[in-house]
């Protein structure tokens, strides 16, 4: 597999877009994950994301995308998010990207007023309707697993069971090691999603709280979940999530050390060669 960053780990400590990526490149990593929201990019940021990556050789695989107005009950919101997430999906097109990594939210008060099993429906209905706008761009989605009480897919059992039920080819798995953790997700559960899975985020924690510390800062045990990653034979990428560094001014060293850690991890279990990164 290939070893990639999001780039929200530079945009979050303010460092230029050309900046993060060419960081990017220089530290080792084989691809990159784009945070960036079509509705807010202007023409000059849109281009200048895809020329650099095309001049650093540095391939774009994700685009992230946090959509959960697409269970939310008000069907304009559900359309609003229609239309945001297939921008998404036409800008994946256009960086060549496999696929767009897709948040789609929580249920609302604490599943009380309206019947979870609604929510749960809308969801399906609105990720197969996508599904099929993905498919016409060769693009596939990746569900986010959260690790949160209320969230519509927080365990490899619902994510297993919402994409039975969305049943599209172009609807896949994405899998976060950190999160797995935090939702008390055994290894071997994993294999449940073989032929399911297509991306991996990958981040530590303290075991108690959402953190995307880089690996070896927190008390994820790395080695078992990455075994399990390996079985499912994944042609994809794992990529590095950091998010707010406590340091920003020093977040070149913050994502060195999480792809050293990161790269000495995989070569483990082998899921990646030899580096020849320029550190």
């Amino acid at each position: 597999m290939k070893l990639g960053l999001i780039n929200s780990a530079w945009v979050q400590a303010n460092q230029p877009t050309a900046y993060g990526l060419e960081k990017t490149k220089e530290i080792g990593f084989d691809c990159v994950d784009i945070f960036a929201d079509p509705l807010d990019l202007d023409v000059i940021e849109r281009r200048l994301i895809k020329d650099e990556c095309d001049r650093l050789e540095l391939p774009i695989v994700s685009l992230a995308c946090v959509a959960v107005g697409l269970i939310d009950f008000n069907p304009s919101v559900q359309r609003f998010h229609m239309d945001r997430v297939q921008e998404y999906l036409d800008l994946a097109y256009e960086y060549n990207a496999q696929n767009v990594l897709l948040v789609i939210g929580e249920y609302i008060w604490n599943r009380e007023v309206i019947p979870p099993q609604d929510q749960w429906r809308i969801g399906v209905e609105n990720c197969r309707r996508l599904g099929d706008y993905a498919a016409g761009l060769g693009v596939k989605l990746a569900l986010e697993l959260e690790p949160f009480k209320l969230s519509l897919i927080n365990s490899v059992d619902s994510m297993v069971r919402f994409l039975d039920d969305v049943d599209h080819d172009y609807v896949k798995a994405n899998i976060d090691i950190s999160h797995l953790v935090l939702s008390d997700v055994a290894p071997q559960e994993l294999q449940k999603l073989a032929g399911k899975a297509i991306h991996v985020h990958i981040s530590d924690c303290n075991g108690k709280v959402h953190g995307d510390l880089p690996p070896g800062r927190g008390v994820v045990p790395f080695a078992p979940y990455l075994e399990e990653i390996r079985k499912l034979e994944i042609d994809g990428a794992i990529s590095i999530e950091l998010e707010y560094s406590p340091e920003p001014d020093k977040i070149v060293e913050w994502v060195r050390e999480a792809y050293q850690a990161t790269d000495q991890l995989m070569q483990a279990a082998g899921l990646r060669g030899e580096s020849s990164s320029s550190l």
